[in-house]
């Protein structure tokens, strides 16, 4: 809600408090930054330089994501708004969280489920879904829950790709998500990843992955719109065929 001035702050002329005035009326979610256009455009250019830097820096991906993403997650809140599952999702709001994870019963569910091969690719990796940087830029308190579900099932993208967090998987991903959420941040991603890949990962990606992943982001249903943490035994295949994900090359 609105944020009420103490009676013991100093006052601005317009009656707020002159910390209110510098941090920003609302504090729509908890970690939320007010920027003004210019401070996300110099945000954006920074994290994009770091990024491309260093692409494992994720805290300047998010950042880079949060501060372009001013088309895209109106049009991807929207989407979901407009599909059954994805409403429900909207409207409870779940996390991936370690905390929200029963691992035991994921790890106890058959081969080829969602949910063992999440858990696998998890351990395979050494990632934790515990890594995703909270929203801080996002001037809306539900497109900040959107791009929070994206980074969230990120991982469960790469699952359902079949594809590892090398450079090369990544990149994969990136082409993948680009297609699917027109995030600035990931067709970034997929154009400048490919520069730090040998030339034999460079003909894979061109003549295989790319091509297959961008025909799977075409032809495949919204993956936001998909409420993962009641599909975990569904098989793989399965849910690759419900949304119109071609099996991996």
């Amino acid at each position: 809600g609105r944020a009420r001035p103490s009676h013991s702050e100093p006052r601005g002329r317009d009656g707020r408090g002159e910390q209110e005035e510098m941090e920003g009326w609302h504090q729509l979610y908890p970690g939320h930054i007010p920027t003004s256009p210019l401070q996300k455009a110099l945000l954006a250019a920074g994290s994009a330089v770091m990024a491309l830097y260093d692409p494992y820096r994720h805290d300047m991906v998010a950042v880079l994501g949060e501060t372009t993403g001013c088309l895209a997650l109106p049009s991807l809140r929207d989407k979901m708004k407009n599909h059954p599952e994805g409403y429900r999702i909207l409207q409870e709001r779940p996390r991936i969280r370690l905390s929200t994870l029963d691992m035991a019963r994921l790890q106890g569910l058959p081969d080829g489920s969602l949910g063992r091969e999440y858990v696998r690719f998890l351990e395979d990796n050494k990632v934790s879904p515990d890594t995703r940087m909270p929203p801080k830029f996002v001037d809306d308190e539900e497109l900040a829950y959107v791009i929070r579900r994206y980074r969230e099932v990120h991982d469960l993208m790469h699952t359902l790709l079949g594809m590892p967090t090398n450079m090369l998987g990544e990149v994969v991903v990136k082409w993948f998500e680009a297609i699917q959420t027109g995030l600035p941040m990931c067709v970034l991603g997929a154009a400048f990843g490919p520069a730090r890949l040998s030339t034999r990962k460079l003909q894979v990606l061109a003549t295989e992955l790319v091509p297959w992943a961008v025909r799977s982001g075409l032809n495949a249903s919204c993956v936001l719109n998909v409420y993962y943490e009641q599909r975990w035994e569904q098989p793989v295949e399965s849910l690759r065929e419900e949304l119109g994900i071609f099996p991996p090359p």
